[in-house]
């Protein structure tokens, strides 16, 4: 199938699962917080990028009996009934659902912990504890809550993924840096800054990955960034080779 038309294909899929998860993303403080915010902060969410196939969204700790009497509500996701924070479509008009928990006391990686629930239990990454709220898009008539740009870049270059994975990760970073206005990277670096010494090492070293990666097809382009991804590592004291 050509990209155009499997890009076309997945927006509508991504929109189609966002609107049955409309209930919940009018909780207060909800997110989507994985791969597809590059795509829905294109024009008209074009979801052009070929990232990740499916939608994650973080949930505040404190929010979670709230998200989970809206989820009852909802049709055409259930839950995985191997991992409950698994929502999987009952048709191929939309794609899968990811639940992990924001916990905002936490931010570093070894804080990562799960929080224990019957019906939603939730991996709480310690880097997803930096995410605020941010952007509020409207995408076909859906106010689509999503978290503050430089946080987002953070969390991505902090958290510890390997293999194809990690890669995406750092992709998702290069889609955002395209679109990053000063103030975006202004307030990185002030985020990163606050981290402890070994966080801020872990950010500059996934920078200098990013700095070397060669473009993928239908993906955020990294060497487009790359000058971009020198002056944040030399404002933060890091190396480019």
């Amino acid at each position: 199938m050509p990209i155009y038309l499997w890009a076309v294909t997945f927006r509508d899929r991504l929109i189609g699962t966002l609107q049955v998860l409309r209930p919940v993303l009018e909780e207060p403080g909800v997110l989507i917080v994985g791969s597809e915010v590059p795509n829905l902060l294109e024009p008209d969410a074009a979801s052009t990028l070929v990232v990740s196939q499916d939608v994650d969204i973080g949930v505040p700790v404190e929010r979670v009996a709230a998200v989970k009497a809206r989820l009852r509500a909802i049709t055409g996701l259930a839950p995985s009934a191997e991992e409950p924070s698994v929502y999987v479509p009952a048709s191929p008009d939309l794609i899968e659902v990811n639940f992990l928990g924001l916990d905002s006391r936490i931010r570093e990686p070894g804080e990562t912990y799960v929080f224990e629930d019957a019906e939603l239990p939730l991996m709480v990454f310690g880097p997803l504890g930096l995410l605020r709220p941010g952007r509020i898009v409207n995408v076909a008539g859906l106010r689509v809550p999503l978290p503050r740009t430089a946080d987002l870049m953070v969390e991505k270059l902090l958290t510890d993924r390997t293999g194809e994975k990690g890669a995406r990760d750092l992709l998702v970073v290069a889609g955002l840096l395209a679109g990053a206005s000063p103030e975006d990277i202004d307030e990185f670096l002030r985020v990163a800054r606050g981290l402890s010494a070994e966080s801020r090492h872990a950010v500059s070293s996934s920078l200098t990955v990013l700095s070397l990666m060669e473009g993928r097809h239908g993906m955020p382009d990294p060497t487009s960034a790359r000058a971009q991804v020198r002056r944040l590592l030399s404002a933060l004291g890091g190396h480019h080779e």
